[in-house]
């Protein structure tokens, strides 16, 4: 059974993400314990709020963070989680992520839109990876978003459009850190699927 810490920095639904591991089979610990972070099999980065007041909560853990991600275990980042993988965040005032994906958070612009984006709506598939294993294009996934990542095409794993085409799932170079813009643990059998697939890269 895979070990997958939740890291508990005091901003995400931890509970409900630990209950969509669970009904994969995987042994989720949610915890801020550097320890087991570098001993899991895969860690998760959730986040819901706001990105300055994620980064100022994660600083004790960002150097945990590297050392992980420089083991070339899986890391998935969700939400607001995704967004702190990038380098830089229009939020707050221009403030540093942690840089693992490169990119920029921007808000969404003004137009007849409402802006959080809230609600489901579908993916376009751009390039293949073990996390979309069994997601195709025009698949439905939940949002809860004001803020969207602009990154590359390289680092785009897959998109969403909402005035705009924006990343709606990313990754690093090296393919073992990636990131949802959705929420894959509110996604129904989509979502679960991804769950899985994160999973099965640890």
């Amino acid at each position: 059974m895979k070990k997958i810490t939740i890291i508990d920095y005091g901003l995400g639904n931890l509970r409900s993400i630990r209950k969509a591991l669970e009904m994969v089979g995987a042994k989720p610990v949610i915890s801020s314990n550097p320890e087991e972070i570098l001993d899991a099999d895969g860690v998760i980065l959730p986040g819901v709020g706001a990105f300055i007041d994620a980064m100022n909560n994660l600083q004790p853990l960002t150097d945990v963070i590297y050392e992980y991600v420089d083991t070339g275990k899986p890391l998935l980042g969700i939400c607001l989680g995704q967004q702190i993988l990038m380098s830089k965040s229009d939020e707050g005032g221009l403030t540093d992520g942690i840089n693992l994906v490169p990119g920029r958070v921007r808000r969404f612009p003004s137009s007849e839109l409402k802006v959080p984006h809230m609600g489901w709506n579908s993916i376009t598939i751009n390039k293949s990876h073990s996390i979309l294993e069994g997601i195709s294009d025009g698949d439905y996934v939940y949002f809860v978003h004001s803020y969207y990542v602009d990154t590359d095409e390289y680092h785009t794993l897959s998109s969403c459009d909402y005035g705009l085409s924006f990343a709606a799932v990313v990754v690093n170079e090296k393919g073992n850190v990636v990131g949802t813009q959705f929420h894959p643990e509110k996604s129904g059998k989509k979502g679960l699927k991804i769950v899985e697939n994160f999973v099965n890269m640890c």
